[in-house]
């Protein structure tokens, strides 16, 4: 319930904060931490920092300055500006401050940042050319609806006879796009308005499109080697920053985008709090496989027990990533001529429902 609850806290907040791309992130954290270990006290780095900084900048800066001169700490300060950062971002130089070690918080922050992006390019790059032939078929179909079929459908308005029922499905189709086009536009907008608003206030229903999509051939499998080579690396990141595991696995729940990544993050926290073993714990938080697998288990019963837990997380990270990037690149090649044939096919199909009353013209006339 805890975690729930904390996972609600994140995401209501979300509309009235400004966007903080990962990439500054990333790159704040990295030149922070180069001036903190050169020696400079925090304040003074802030204020060097921002001479150099772009002015996309400027604004979040002064304001961790000002809340640093009013004596709150810097994880106060990063909760409390107006710009949405990543949640590990902040917990991770809370716990920091205790020990001293922010330089070395800002060092795994920038590493882990830097990972995620990389990621998450390799995503983006991946569904590039189906999203690029999607959106083609489909402005190639508006087009044809607009302009093309209506010559058609004046040309068969002079035939004395029946059209095949392929062609009458067609027209009436396009005709019913031509008439309705904005109603049907504000019909569509309007549902995805209520869906995303549904989404952003309803964790469970979160909860269950985040299962849902695991259960997707394929693109489950990718999405799952995704979040789990997230997970691998957010915790082994926090625990070579020298954070306890029990906090290392509370800031991970707290910073996944992934409903079961927190769930199951939470259970194992639950257990682990109970005085079972880590791997013990997971085993018994998913006993069916169906998020860490057994390679991903045995690793982390091997670095449980031998005291090599953050390597071991970070090794098994870095592997999943690799098999991720070679599934996105076998999946992209696969479906490229997948989605040819597929547009070929509908394109062809179209084109031979309108010329098919002209090839029948002489039963037709």
């Amino acid at each position: 319930m805890l975690f729930t609850l904390l996972r609600r806290d994140l995401l209501s907040p979300l509309f009235l904060r400004q966007p903080f791309s990962l990439r500054d992130q990333c790159s704040f954290a990295s030149q922070l931490s180069i001036l903190l270990n050169a020696g400079l006290p925090l304040l003074n780095s802030l204020i060097l920092l921002r001479q150099s900084a772009p002015l996309r900048w400027h604004a979040f800066i002064s304001q961790l300055e000002t809340q640093l001169r009013q004596g709150n700490g810097f994880s106060t300060c990063l909760r409390q500006a107006n710009y949405e950062l990543d949640h590990s971002f902040v917990s991770l130089v809370e716990i920091s401050e205790r020990s001293g070690q922010l330089s070395l918080a800002l060092d795994s922050i920038a590493t882990k940042l830097a990972a995620q992006m990389e990621l998450r390019q390799q995503i983006q790059q991946a569904l590039a050319y189906p999203c690029i032939t999607v959106a083609s078929a489909l402005f190639l179909f508006f087009v044809m609806a607009f302009w093309v079929i209506p010559i058609f459908r004046d040309v068969f308005s002079q035939f004395q006879a029946e059209l095949p029922w392929a062609t009458q499905v067609l027209l009436h189709c396009a005709t019913t796009l031509q008439l309705y086009f904005l109603e049907i536009l504000c019909l569509f907008s309007a549902l995805a308005v209520l869906w995303f608003a549904a989404w952003h206030h309803s964790p469970r229903l979160q909860n269950y499109c985040d299962r849902a999509w695991l259960r997707i051939p394929l693109l489950g499998e990718l999405l799952r080697l995704a979040a789990l080579s997230f997970w691998c690396r957010n915790l082994g990141h926090l625990l070579n920053a020298e954070i306890p595991l029990l906090d290392a696995l509370r800031i991970t729940a707290r910073s996944s985008n992934h409903w079961l990544t927190h769930d199951l993050s939470a259970n194992v926290f639950t257990l682990l709090a109970q005085g079972w073993p880590l791997s013990e714990a997971i085993f018994k938080a998913d006993p069916y496989y169906r998020y860490f697998d057994r390679q991903t288990w045995q690793m982390i019963c091997i670095g449980s027990e031998s005291g090599t837990l953050p390597a071991m997380l970070l090794q098994r990270a870095s592997t999943l990533s690799l098999q991720l990037s070679q599934q996105l690149k076998l999946f992209s090649r696969n479906l490229e001529p997948v989605l040819i044939a597929v547009v070929g096919f509908l394109i062809g199909a179209l084109v031979l429902i309108l010329y098919l009353p002209i090839f029948n013209l002489g039963q037709i006339v």
